[in-house]
C-alpha cells in the first residue's frame, strides 16, 4: 500500500546539494577529530577510523529537518545554521554505533558494525569481542559529544543557541528513554502495540523529526503557534519513519537497506510489526511465534557466550537466524500484518502533511518539508 504524498519541489533547493553541504562539515569536523584522537596515541587510528565511518554515509535527514525548521521561521539560508544542522547527524551517529551494539547487530550500511570492526584492533587481548564493544560504546560517548562541540561552534550567535538549550538536554534525555524502553521490553511474552509506539516516539521519531525541526525552529525565533505546528507535523511523520524502518527491517532488500534481515528476529525486539502480528495471530500462531523468535535468539552474554560472537556469522545467510526470519515472515504476511503497518503509516504521514497546511508557511520551507515527508515515509532502505 503506497502512501499518496503529493510532492512539490521548493524553489532554489537541491537536496542532493543540500546533503553535499551537511557532508562536507561532518567530514571535516570528523576529520579534526580523528586527527586529535591519533595526535593522543598512534595506536588510538583504530577508533578515530570508527568515528570517521560513522558519519561517512546518511540521507541527512535530521539535518534537512533542522535547517528547514530554520526557514520556516522566515530566516534565509545561512553555513553556520547548516553546521548547527549538521550536529543533527553527529547525534544519529552515536545513537547508532550505541544501538548497532546494544542489539549486536553486524551490518549497517553493508559494512560490519563499530563493535565488529574494532576486533582486529584488540585481537591480543584477552578478551577481544568484550574489548571491541568497549571501544565501539566509548566511540558513540565520543559522537555525542562531538555533537555538543559542533552545535555550539557553528557560527550562530549565542542568544540563538541558548533559545535552543533547553530542547537539547530533552533530545538526549528522550533518546536514552526510547533505548531502555526498547532493552526493557525485549523478549516480551506478549507483545504490545501501545508499547511498541512509545518505544517508537521515544527512540526514533522525536530525535529524527520534530526535535531537529524544532530546534531549527528555535534558532530562527520561531513562536509557539510554529512550534505547536513542529512538534504536530514531526511527531506522527517520525514515528512513520520507524514503522517505515521495522518494515524494511524484516521485508525490505538487505542489499538496500545495508542492515542484516534476520536482526529484529535475532534479538526478539518489541517491534510494532511483532507487536500487530502477535494482536491478529491465534493462539496456534502464538505458539509458533514463541518456537521461532526462541530459536531465532542469541545467547546472552550472561551465559558464557558473547553474543557477539554469534553476530559474527549474522551476515552469511547461514544458520537459524535466517531461516527463523523466513518463518515468522510467513506468520506476518499471512496474518496480514504488513498491511496494518502501512495503513499506521498512511494515516501518520496524513496527520503530518494536514498539521504542515495550517502552518501557512512560506512557500520553499512549505514545500520543503512536503517533500521531506515523502523521503521519510516512502524509501527503499
Amino acid at each position: 500500500m503506497a502512501v499518496a504524498v503529493t510532492v512539490t519541489v521548493p524553489e532554489g533547493w537541491e537536496p542532493g546539494a543540500f546533503k553535499a553541504r551537511v557532508d562536507q562539515v561532518l567530514h571535516r569536523f570528523a576529520a579534526e577529530e580523528a586527527g586529535q584522537l591519533t595526535a593522543i596515541d598512534s595506536s588510538l587510528g583504530p577508533v578515530a577510523d570508527a568515528v570517521e565511518t560513522a558519519v561517512a554515509d546518511g540521507k541527512r535527514l535530521r539535518a534537512a529537518f533542522c535547517y528547514w525548521g530554520w526557514r520556516a521561521a522566515g530566516q534565509p539560508d545561512s553555513d553556520a545554521l547548516v553546521r548547527a544542522a549538521a550536529s543533527m547527524e553527529l547525534v544519529h551517529a552515536a545513537a547508532v554505533v550505541h544501538d548497532d551494539l546494544i542489539d549486536d547487530s553486524p551490518l549497517r550500511h553493508g559494512r560490519p558494525t563499530a563493535h565488529l570492526a574494532l576486533r582486529e584492533a584488540v585481537r591480543d587481548h584477552p578478551q577481544p569481542a568484550s574489548a571491541a564493544r568497549s571501544l565501539a560504546m566509548l566511540a558513540g560517548d565520543l559522537l555525542m559529544s562531538m555533537a555538543g562541540q559542533l552545535f555550539v561552534t557553528s557560527g550562530l550567535p549565542a542568544a540563538y543557541l541558548g533559545r535552543a538549550r533547553p530542547l537539547w538536554a530533552a533530545l538526549a534525555r528522550e533518546l536514552i528513554a526510547g533505548e531502555c524502553l526498547e532493552i526493557l521490553h525485549t523478549g516480551s511474552a506478549a507483545p504490545d502495540t501501545t508499547i511498541s509506539l512509545k518505544v517508537v516516539r521515544y527512540k526514533t521519531a522525536k530525535y529524527t523529526v520534530e526535535q531537529p525541526l524544532l530546534i531549527g525552529a528555535l534558532l530562527g525565533g520561531a513562536g509557539e503557534r510554529l512550534r505547536a505546528g513542529c512538534s504536530a507535523y514531526g511527531l506522527p511523520l517520525g514515528e512513520a519513519f520507524q514503522l517505515r524502518d521495522d518494515l524494511l527491517g524484516l521485508f525490505g532488500d538487505p542489499a538496500l537497506t545495508g542492515k542484516d534481515g534476520s536482526d529484529d528476529v535475532r534479538g526478539h525486539r518489541p517491534t510494532a510489526l511483532l507487536a500487530e502480528t502477535w494482536r491478529l495471530a491465534g493462539e496456534e500462531d502464538r505458539a509458533r511465534l514463541r518456537t521461532l523468535l526462541a530459536a531465532g535468539a542469541g545467547t546472552d552474554k550472561d551465559t558464557g557466550t558473547d553474543t557477539a560472537d554469534t553476530a559474527d556469522t549474522a551476515d552469511t545467510g547461514t544458520g537459524t537466524g535466517t531461516a527463523d526470519a523466513d518463518a515468522v515472515r510467513d506468520v506476518m504476511r499471512r496474518l496480514k500484518a504488513p498491511d496494518r503497518i502501512e495503513a499506521m503509516i498512511t494515516a501518520r504521514v496524513e496527520e503530518a502533511l494536514h498539521a504542515l497546511d495550517e502552518l501557512d508557511l512560506p512557500g520553499p520551507a512549505a514545500a520543503a518539508l512536503n517533500r521531506l515527508a515523502h523521503s521519510a515515509a516512502v524509501r527503499r532502505s
